[in-house]
Formats: structure tokens, C-alpha cells, sequence
């Protein structure tokens, strides 16, 4: 069973930088058992297309627009999927559902997605984000753990509290 856990965002945006930190933060917080690949994906798009060909589950991390107040942590999967991808929640959503619907007419769509997100705070230039956001990171860090290892993944805490 291969797995992916894709950290989207723009570092230069402020919040926007929350997927990406997301995944840097659980690359030094566990090893990764061989079947699960982390990848910083930033602003990427069709470019994605052959590492998310043929997952049996992938984990989105991103900044995310539900309507819900700013700094929530939102889970976003099953039947909601299809509802996420068609309303553009994200700021880079440009991307990601033109890589998705590459791989549906390819027929190598993954057998699941979960999107992990927060709202946010501030999507101005800068390097750092708000420090509501940036305390969300080991929430999702967790929540995306959890999703992990729920499906069977092993995966080796290298220290002793995610960062």
C-alpha cells in the first residue's frame, strides 16, 4: 500500500506556508516506513502527476476556505472530497484539481484523499505565519499521524514530542 502525504503552499504568504511546514515538521518528528512518501509540493501543479498516480491514500495539507473562524483545523474526506475540489477553497487550487482530474482520465486517481487544513489567518507577503497558524502545525502533524497509522502505516517517532 503506497501512500502520500503532500504539503501544499506558498512560503512566501504568510499562512499559506502551513502544508509545507506541516510535512517538514513530520519529516523530523518520524521515520517514514518505505510505503509513504512525503512530498513538499509548494506551488506545484501538473508536475505532481506521477507521484500521485496510483496511491492507495493521499493526504493533502493546506491552507484551506471553508467558512469556518480563522485558525480552525478542518478534515475534509469520503463524499466531501468531490465538493472540496469543485469549490476553490485553497489559493492554489488551480493546481491540484487539474492534477486530480489528469488522474481520473488516466484512470491512476488514488483509492483515497484526505485533505487536512486550517483557515486562514493572513495571506499577506511574508515569510512568517501568524502565530495562531503556526500553532496549529502539530495538530495537523497529528491528525495526518493518526490517518497513517489507522490505515496500517508504521511509522517511528524520532523524538520525543512533534515540533
Amino acid at each position: 500500500m503506497h501512500a502520500v502525504v503532500l504539503g501544499i503552499g506558498n512560503t512566501i504568504l504568510t499562512d499559506e506556508a502551513a502544508g509545507v511546514r506541516a510535512v517538514e515538521a513530520l519529516e523530523l518528528a518520524f521515520k517514514m516506513p518505505a510505503e509513504v512518501q512525503l512530498i513538499d509540493g509548494g506551488t506545484s501543479g501538473m508536475e505532481m502527476i506521477e507521484d500521485l498516480s496510483n496511491l492507495d491514500f493521499l493526504i493533502v495539507i493546506d491552507v484551506v476556505r471553508t467558512g469556518a473562524a480563522a485558525g480552525t483545523v478542518v478534515k475534509i474526506s469520503g463524499d466531501q472530497i468531490p465538493v472540496f475540489f469543485r469549490s476553490k477553497l485553497s489559493p492554489h487550487q488551480i493546481g491540484l484539481p487539474d492534477v486530480l482530474a489528469s488522474l481520473e482520465l488516466l484512470d491512476t486517481m488514488p483509492k483515497e484523499i484526505v485533505v487536512l487544513g486550517v483557515e486562514p489567518i493572513s495571506l499577506e507577503l511574508g515569510m512568517e505565519m501568524t502565530p495562531a497558524i503556526a500553532e496549529t502545525i502539530p495538530q495537523l502533524v497529528e491528525m495526518a499521524v493518526a490517518e497513517l497509522v489507522s490505515r496500517g502505516y508504521a511509522l517511528e517517532p524520532l523524538t520525543a514530542q512533534v515540533a
